[in-house]
């Protein structure tokens, strides 16, 4: 059982940036600009294809942990998930259970070169988890690095193909609105807390955030907060047997959040579980569906530092709202983007209740993306729509601010930069 809960309690964080730290040298590196030259970008529309949650890799079962300074490829088309030799891109969580410090671990596509950002960290050793959409690299393959000695698990909640393909969805961007909040009235997307070994269904049609009947899946923002050490919460579609993944972890009790691709479940139906008693909110910024003229498809990037705090003229820490001007940063981002793959990390100068990301232009609207309440570097993946070009960014405290950016949905006949 203990086993099984470490393995559960791996998605914590969001799409870290280890290269976000500049508090030690080799996270200094990771965290410097994006290299300059051309970008790639796939070089085809790709729409998506939701599964059950499923474990790809475990190496605390499968093989020895993965060695510091060292790279590890993982086959994801030969994993027991079904995903097809025409996936081009994999909606993973990624979670880690070091042996000791970690400063970073970084996954990239199997035969490209190691980039200059990271997919998380976990300076106090914690075991964390952050998703992440990666791009397939040679055989269908992912990369793993870490700097130090850490077992890795892979889940896998769906796969981008050709948008041509008549089974792949459209994404829908949505202005993030809040779904679920059971410190709220009591209600279906209301109080009660989630009660400890338990499982509960919440309605999503039910809820004021205009999410259609029609949605497939939901990209969604998770938050925990535990009432003491959560060991780890799992969400599915609800209908189905409770897979063995998980969403987030939070080992020490803090408020954790975590961005997840969920698939519809009966009704539209998301399910959850937890193993202590937990208060959950859960956020959204968009949808997939059949495709339309108003569908979105995917266009990954060579993943591109958009924003730093700490190289902006003042370099100091950032407190309130800030805009950030994404297609005028040299990552290649054209202006046909309506909604960005985000990565954001904070470097907090103290306890950090919350981030929110949103729209430029628009209200800022009440969700959060990340929170740091225990003060440490923590990250996590924003889908997060646009209008102009642009994003704003609150922050409830001071704190330095890292934006990477991973990909971009646009119309299905955008010109590929």
């Amino acid at each position: 059982m203990i086993r099984l809960l470490t393995r559960f309690s791996l998605q914590e964080s969001g799409i870290a940036l280890l290269a976000v730290l500049g508090i030690f040298a080799p996270v200094i590196h990771a965290q410097s600009s994006a290299p300059s030259g051309a970008l790639t970008t796939l070089t085809a529309p790709l729409n998506f294809v939701p599964i059950t949650p499923c474990r790809v890799t475990d190496t605390r079962v499968s093989s020895a942990p993965l060695r510091g300074q060292t790279t590890q490829d993982v086959s994801i088309l030969g994993s027991s998930c079904g995903i097809p030799i025409g996936a081009q891109a994999y909606s993973l969580n990624f979670t880690v259970v070091p042996s000791g410090r970690l400063s970073y671990l970084t996954v990239f596509p199997t035969g490209q070169p190691r980039p200059v950002v990271s997919t998380l960290n976990s300076y106090d050793g914690r075991t964390k988890a952050n998703g992440a959409i990666v791009p397939a690299g040679t055989n269908g393959e992912v990369s793993v690095f870490a700097t130090d000695d850490t077992d890795f698990v892979i889940d896998i909640n769906g796969y981008f193909i050709s948008a041509s393909a008549p089974s792949a969805l459209a994404f829908y961007p949505l202005s993030p609105c809040r779904l679920i909040d059971t410190r709220g009235a009591t209600g279906p997307l209301g109080a009660p807390s989630l009660a400890a070994q338990g499982e509960r269904a919440f309605p999503i049609a039910t809820s004021a955030c205009g999410v259609p009947a029609t949605a497939k899946a939901y990209s969604l923002n998770y938050t925990a907060v535990p009432k003491g050490p959560l060991g780890f919460l799992t969400t599915w579609p609800t209908g189905q047997i409770r897979p063995v993944v998980s969403t987030l972890n939070a080992p020490i009790g803090t408020t954790t959040a975590n961005a997840a691709v969920v698939p519809a479940g009966a009704n539209g139906d998301i399910s959850v579980y937890v193993t202590d008693q937990a208060d959950l909110i859960v956020d959204i910024n968009g949808y997939f569906a059949a495709p339309s003229s108003a569908g979105l498809s995917l266009y990954n990037l060579t993943p591109c530092r958009v924003y730093d705090s700490r190289t902006q003229p003042t370099g100091q820490p950032i407190n309130g709202v800030v805009n950030i001007n994404v297609t005028s940063s040299a990552c290649g981002v054209p202006p046909s983007a309506q909604s960005y793959v985000f990565n954001t990390t904070v470097i907090p100068s103290s306890s950090l209740k919350f981030l929110t990301v949103w729209p430029h232009g628009g209200t800022e609207p009440n969700v959060s993306t990340l929170n740091a309440v225990d003060s440490a570097v923590t990250s996590n993946m924003a889908i997060t729509p646009t209008a102009d070009g642009s994003v704003d960014v609150f922050t409830s405290g001071s704190t330095h601010l890292i934006v990477d950016v991973f990909g971009y949905f646009a119309p299905t006949s955008s010109p590929v930069p």
